[in-house]
């Protein structure tokens, strides 16, 4: 791992295992990423054996905090208590436990919308930004984080609020604009209505949006009618990343200072 880089992050997915060193200084990868195809049966044993592949593979030394954005909600000492894109073995571990053991070190495991939503505030689209930020991401579902004054509040999980009698996710994600052929405006007139409830739950100070479709927001975000500042996530998929490297970097300088 080269000298410009203070950490080391990974994003797990349920088709992919991307991972690279951080740049905390700019909040950028310190060398291109690599990513290794997510295990058919992606058991934490086969988890936890890629995220080892990956350290070696970049050759990171003990000394450099090492993070996991992780696709659940992650309460360090508590078992996983669901799980949609992994192996359902997940259920019941501890996955601090399960990464730290496979890699032979410490290892920090964030949710990987907490992840997304840290990387934004810290370096993206909210930098700067005090109060409340919500940040999504808008994709197979809709992915969640909370920020107030720079301070994760985690496993927020605001895509299964009711909206129309269902999960918000089922009625705005953007798997939803795919299956149903909504046009970016119609699918816009939904995530009204999801962020309107936002607003109206948690009062915040700005909206944050992310997922690959960000790409295209200039297709929808413009017809997304809420009082609240809202804009295209910055780092996209980075974020994962970079913010699973933040995380471990913090939680590294706070178990030094105890």
């Amino acid at each position: 791992m080269i000298e410009t880089a203070q950490a080391f992050g990974i994003d797990i997915g349920g088709s992919g295992i991307k991972a690279a060193p951080v740049d905390l200084v700019v909040g950028d990868f310190a060398e291109p990423r690599k990513k290794i195809l997510t295990p058919e049966h992606s058991t934490p044993e086969a988890v936890g054996k890629v995220a080892r592949q990956l350290l070696d593979m970049f050759e990171v030394p003990e000394s450099a905090p090492v993070g996991v954005a992780f696709p659940a909600p992650v309460r360090p000492g508590h078992p996983i208590e669901f799980m949609a894109n992994l192996d359902q073995a997940w259920v019941g571990e501890d996955v601090w436990e399960v990464f730290s053991e496979a890699c032979g070190r410490p290892v920090s495991v964030v949710n990987d919308a907490d992840a997304a939503g840290l990387a934004e505030v810290r370096y993206g689209a909210a930098k700067g930004q005090d109060g409340l930020v919500i940040a999504t991401t808008l994709g197979t579902g809709i992915g969640s984080a909370l920020i107030y004054n720079g301070v994760l509040v985690p496993n927020s999980e605001l895509g299964h609020l009711i909206l129309d009698g269902k999960d918000a996710e089922k009625y705005a994600a953007s798997s939803v604009k795919d299956k149903k052929k909504l046009s970016y405006k119609k699918w816009a007139g939904r995530l009204t209505k999801y962020y309107s409830l936002l607003e109206q739950y948690f009062t915040p100070d700005y909206f944050v949006v992310g997922g690959g479709v960000s790409r295209m927001s200039e297709k929808f975000l413009p017809y997304i009618d809420v009082k609240t500042p809202i804009v295209p996530a910055a780092l996209r998929n980075q974020a994962g990343i970079v913010g699973a490297a933040y995380y471990a970097s913090y939680i590294d300088e706070k178990e030094a200072q105890a």
